[in-house]
């Protein structure tokens, strides 16, 4: 179970990265184009980087513990 739970957090993690790699980029891309888009992308990429944050927290509680 413990080694179940780490694997998903470990995938989680790895989509999680991608998506707030491509829509910081995708912000990127759109900044001088279309500024709505931009700051939607821009939104979501901090919404991705709360979710990592949240991963990255529970993955450090899980390796802290000892079963």
């Amino acid at each position: 179970m413990f080694y179940l739970n780490r694997l998903y957090l470990c995938v989680s993690e790895k989509k999680l990265k991608e998506d707030y790699i491509r829509l910081v980029e995708e912000s990127d891309n759109y900044r001088f184009v279309d500024e709505v888009k931009s700051d939607m992308a821009a939104f979501r990429a901090m919404k991705i980087l709360e979710k990592l944050n949240k991963v990255s927290f529970l993955e450090n509680g899980i390796s802290k513990s000892k079963f």
